[in-house]
Formats: structure tokens, sequence, C-alpha cells
């Protein structure tokens, strides 16, 4: 069987060498090379640079109108996404005899868009997944091929997430490439209430200390890659890495903002809103290095009964 693989970043790295190691890769697209850093150099994306490893066939048009015409040569069977970036047209979808698989990091149609985890962690989801599912033209609204389910701990973030996904992914997939070689197409419609998942913005990732301090952490899980929870303090805005909620104990009725406790070992416990409390493990003053959140607070020469020096 035939088929093609677009995807771009590292996360979408181990479904291509899946593919090449079942055999029949056609072509793999990713999207162009791009500059990066300080230095503006252009790097290739991970899914190029492992496709070149591989000595695959890789295409990287720039437009894609440039990438049907390169395509409908192969005569693939089928075509397999994961990550790539770009949202593939009516044009594309019937390049391969039997469609274009995508693997989607929900259970659909549960958070459908590009940003299924880190939404799902923001809104304290306990259970995710993942769903193989048939491209159509809608955003991700195709018929359900396979699916693998997850629990999520209360204090998983996204990074951890994606890890305990990449397996039962595979899987999925592998159980969705094998029916179509059967010549047994699975296509179940989805059932149930969808919800999404948009592009991140910087602003969503924004702290408020009136906010519940189960709100607040998840959010410090939901973008631990980017762009990193944050909040705003009087001098420039603080990073936050890693956060763990307080157990037990009476609601206090302390300002938000008010620093309740400085552990030696390194955590700062916060009044956050409606009473809660959240301990700050970890921290990042804009432009510098990471740092426990009590090295940060004796830096500003703050203790317990002090308040964060939070903008008026």
């Amino acid at each position: 069987m035939r088929t093609l693989f677009y995807g771009t970043p590292a996360l979408a790295v181990p479904f291509l060498e899946l593919l090449a190691e079942r055999g029949g890769l056609a072509a793999v697209v990713s999207q162009p090379d791009r500059p990066a850093g300080r230095s503006l150099r252009t790097v290739p994306t991970p899914v190029a640079e492992r496709a070149r490893q591989l000595g695959l066939t890789l295409l990287q048009p720039a437009r894609p109108s440039e990438l049907v015409a390169a395509l409908k040569p192969l005569r693939p069977d089928l075509a397999v996404a994961v990550a790539y970036g770009r949202i593939l047209k009516s044009e594309l979808l019937a390049v391969p005899r039997l469609g274009t698989l995508n693997v989607h990091f929900s259970l659909l149609p549960a958070y459908r868009g590009a940003a299924p985890v880190q939404w799902s962690l923001a809104h304290g989801e306990t259970r995710g997944g993942v769903t193989v599912f048939w491209l159509d033209e809608g955003m991700d609204t195709g018929p359900v091929c396979a699916k693998r389910e997850i629990e999520i701990g209360p204090d998983d973030d996204s990074g951890l997430v994606f890890e305990k996904l990449r397996q039962p992914a595979l899987d999925a997939l592998s159980e969705a490439l094998d029916s179509a070689r059967r010549g047994q197409i699975v296509a179940v419609p989805q059932e149930g209430r969808p919800s999404y998942a948009p592009l991140i913005k910087r602003e969503d990732a924004e702290l408020s200390l009136e906010r519940p301090a189960k709100r607040l952490h998840d959010l410090v899980r939901a973008f631990c890659l980017w762009p990193k929870a944050n909040l705003r303090l009087r001098g420039g805005r603080l990073l936050v890495l890693k956060t763990r909620l307080e157990e037990g104990g009476e609601p206090s009725r302390a300002a938000p903002g008010a620093i309740l406790r400085v552990d030696r070992s390194g955590p700062v416990l916060v009044q956050c809103g409606f009473g809660s409390r959240l301990w700050f493990l970890s921290v990042q003053p804009e432009g510098k290095k990471a740092i426990g959140a009590a090295d940060f607070i004796n830096g500003l020469r703050l203790g317990a009964g002090d308040v964060l020096p939070l903008p008026r």
C-alpha cells in the first residue's frame, strides 16, 4: 500500500518512523525550512530532518497548489497527517485513493482544533486520548477509525500528556493502517457534543491571582511548553513554571497575592481567589534563569505576611 505522510514538528517524527518501517512510503510532506534563533539560521523541521536521514522523498512546498501536481503522479493509496500545520483542502484530500487519516490528540468530538492537549488541561480534564479519523473538509469532523483513552493526573502537564499519548497513538494508527490494508475501512461517525481547542495566544497564559487556585494550576500545566503561564508584577513579568495545589486546610481570608508561607525547600504558598491557596514551586523572572519560588521571594526581600507586588 503506497502512503503519503504529512507532518512538521518533533511530535510527528515517531509516526513518520512507523510508516517508514511498514514500507510503501511514497513521499513525506513537511512545511518549508525556516530561520530560527538569534542567528536566523535556516533550520529544517524535525520531520524534514528525519525524512532526509531515512532517505525518503521529501516535499516542502511553499504553496499548497504546488503540492497537488507533485503528489498525483505518485498514485498513493492512503495518506496520514500528524501535526502538519496546514489545512488540507479538498484537492489534496482527493489525491489518495482511500483517503487521509489524521492523528488527533483528543477523544473527538471533544477539543477539535489546533491545541487539544493544552486546552483539555486548561479545563481540568481527568481523561484524554487520541483519535485516528478520516479527514474531510470540516475542522476535525470526519468519521473515526480508531481511538485510545488515557487518564490525566492532577499534576500532569502538557509535555507529560503528549508522552503518555505517544504509544497509544502509534497503536491506534497501526490498527487503522492494518484495517485499511485488509480493505476493511472503519469509518464511524463522531458522536457527542463537540468542544473546541483553538490556536493558543500569549494572553491565554496570563494569570490573575483573583482566580481560584485550581484554575491557575491547570493553566500552568496546560501552557508549560508555550507560551508558559505568567504573572504580571510591578517591575516585570514572572513566568510560572510549576505549581502544586494546597491540600486540606481552612480557606484563608487574606487578599489574593498574599504570601502565606515560604518553605525552606523552595515552594511558596500564595493566596488566590475564593479563599484558595496555591504552592508556587518554580518560576522564571523575565529574561533570567528559572529559580525556585522561595529564592525569588527572598530576592525581593519578602516573606510570609507580605503581598506580591501586583500591578494596581
